[in-house]
């Protein structure tokens, strides 16, 4: 019997870090560029019940196997396995602001920080006092020839990304996008930013038909449905609830049991 209150208590931590991604999803709703994580469990292995009494074993030309009829499997619990990031792509909202910027596609805007290069998702950008395109958190946005200086804000980006002063059309820089073999396994690291590791690999610049197409005056919405993760929370709740009252079943049996071996031994 002790076995089911670790399997009810598997059942209930994984539904907490179900919760807690739930939680962060709908905290990030209006995050420019956000993108939802999904927690993904995963059971222990079963394990297969046997007959405690049995005729035997049975030869075979291979040796001797157990005779003892199968009766079922009993499961081990449940963990969580990772938090898969989902990518999918987010709506468009419009600014009207020439220094914010938005992915039509897979890719990641490329910038700056003080531990090297990083990537992310959102474009809302502004220019800083040395004509330096910033991020929010004031760390550089990268074109392809370094950090993109522009006179002013009165400056315009084609969906390729070539930017040109608005008042001569002259090319200043190309926005840096790139791209991954294994995006999935970027980590978060906060501020918007993602950072690569051995598993995502190396970027390189996204060319062709995997280029985004940059739209300009437009900013990405985070991918977060609110309702439905609202719905998921309330899933979340009733299988907490199940697995909470498994435990209280599971204690009012041990109870019981050891009133009646107590009661006997007397």
């Amino acid at each position: 019997m002790i076995r089911g209150w670790y399997i009810g208590a598997s059942g209930m931590n994984a539904q907490q870090n179900r919760l807690d991604a739930i939680s962060n999803n709908l905290a990030n709703v209006d995050t420019t560029g956000f993108k939802k994580e999904i927690p993904v469990s995963k059971e222990f292995s079963q394990l297969l019940l046997r007959r405690t009494e049995a005729d035997g074993v049975y030869k075979t030309p291979f040796g001797s196997a157990d005779a003892a009829p199968i009766i079922g499997k009993l499961g081990l619990g449940v963990e969580t396995n990772e938090l898969y990031t989902d990518f999918g792509q987010g709506s468009f909202k419009s600014t009207d602001t020439n220094t914010d910027f938005a992915l039509s596609g897979k890719g990641f805007f490329v910038v700056q920080t003080p531990d090297g290069e990083r990537f992310t998702r959102n474009g809302n950008f502004l220019l800083g006092k040395e004509g330096i395109l910033l991020t929010k958190e004031g760390y550089p946005v990268l074109g392809e020839n370094g950090p993109i200086h522009v006179p002013d804000d009165k400056f315009f980006m084609n969906k390729d990304g070539m930017i040109y002063t608005k008042e001569d059309n002259t090319l200043v820089d190309r926005l840096k996008v790139v791209r991954f073999d294994n995006e999935r396994y970027l980590k978060k690291q906060g501020s918007s930013l993602w950072n690569t590791n051995d598993i995502a690999g190396g970027y390189h610049i996204a060319e062709g038909d995997e280029r985004p197409q940059v739209l300009q005056g437009y900013t990405e919405t985070s991918n977060v449905n609110v309702v439905n993760e609202m719905v998921q929370m309330i899933e979340v709740n009733r299988a907490y609830e199940a697995n909470q009252k498994s435990i209280q079943t599971e204690d009012g049996m041990m109870d019981t049991l050891w009133s009646k071996v107590t009661n006997v031994n007397r």
